[in-house]
C-alpha cells in the first residue's frame, strides 16, 4: 500500500474506524506511535499523520507533515467504452486506472445489453482501492453517456476504435478514443464517424472489448 485514502486527509486531526481501520490494523500491523501516509484524492499532496490513540475499533491520527506530490503518467488518455457487463468493467477497471486513463464514458450504444448499469459509488472504490495500491495520486473521471450520437457531440475531437482504420502503431497522440462492445457499431453508427479519425489495432484477431481497452491504454500512454 502507497498511502490510505481518506476524504478528511489533510485535516489536522482525524479518526479512522471501520475498514480503514481494520486493513491498517489487523492487515498492515501498524501500532500506536507510528506514522503512515494519507491522500485525500482530490488535492496533490500526500498527508504523514502519526497514530496517536488506537482503541479496538478506531484510531486518532495527527498531522505531522505534508508533501506535495504528483503521480500520475505524462500523457493524459479519455476512453469512451461501450456499455459491456459491469463485472468486466469492475474486473479492467484497476488495469486501466494503473495505465493511467485519466477520464471513462460509459457509453450506450446500439447494441449495448440496455440491462447493463454502472454502479459508480461502487466503481469509485475499486479505483481508490487500486489506487492505494499503486500510488496513483488523482482519481479517475466517470461518466454514463446514453448514445453513440450524444457522445460524439460531447467530444467532437475523439477518436474511433473499428476495423478499417489507420493502425494504432502509427498513431502519434491518442487523447480521447470510442471503444465498441462486443457486437460492435451499427451502421447509423458508423455513418457518425466519417469526419472522424478511425483507427485499428494491428491484429487479425477479434479482441474482446476489455482487452482492445486496455492495449489502447498501453499503446496511447507509452508502455
Amino acid at each position: 500500500m502507497q498511502f490510505l485514502y481518506h476524504p478528511d486527509s489533510g485535516l489536522p486531526d482525524i479518526t479512522i474506524e471501520g475498514e480503514a481501520y481494520r486493513y491498517i490494523f489487523r492487515v498492515r500491523r501498524h501500532k500506536e506511535g507510528e506514522r503512515i501516509a494519507l491522500r485525500n484524492m482530490n488535492d496533490e499532496y500526500l498527508y504523514f499523520y502519526r497514530i496517536d490513540r488506537v482503541t479496538r475499533r478506531e484510531a486518532d491520527l495527527v498531522l505531522e507533515d505534508r508533501q506535495k506530490r504528483i503521480v500520475m503518467p505524462q500523457k493524459s488518455l479519455h476512453i469512451g467504452w461501450c456499455i459491456v457487463d459491469p463485472k468486466t468493467v469492475e474486473k479492467t477497471l484497476p488495469m486501466l486506472n494503473e495505465l493511467g486513463v485519466s477520464k471513462i464514458s460509459f457509453v450506450y450504444c446500439e447494441r449495448s445489453q440496455k440491462n447493463f448499469v454502472p454502479d459508480l459509488s461502487r466503481l469509485k472504490r475499486i479505483l481508490i482501492n487500486s489506487s492505494q495500491q499503486c500510488g496513483r495520486s488523482s482519481l479517475m473521471e466517470l461518466e454514463i453517456v446514453d448514445s453513440v450520437q450524444n457522445y460524439m457531440k460531447m467530444y467532437p475531437l475523439s477518436t474511433i476504435l473499428d476495423f478499417g482504420g489507420t493502425s494504432l502503431v502509427e498513431a502519434c497522440e491518442i487523447s480521447s478514443i470510442l471503444v465498441g462492445c462486443e457486437g460492435g457499431f451499427s451502421d447509423e453508427e458508423r455513418s457518425l464517424f466519417k469526419e472522424r479519425t478511425i483507427y485499428a489495432l494491428n491484429t487479425p484477431l477479434i479482441l474482446r472489448s476489455e482487452t482492445a481497452a486496455t492495449t489502447i491504454a498501453a499503446k496511447s500512454i507509452g508502455l
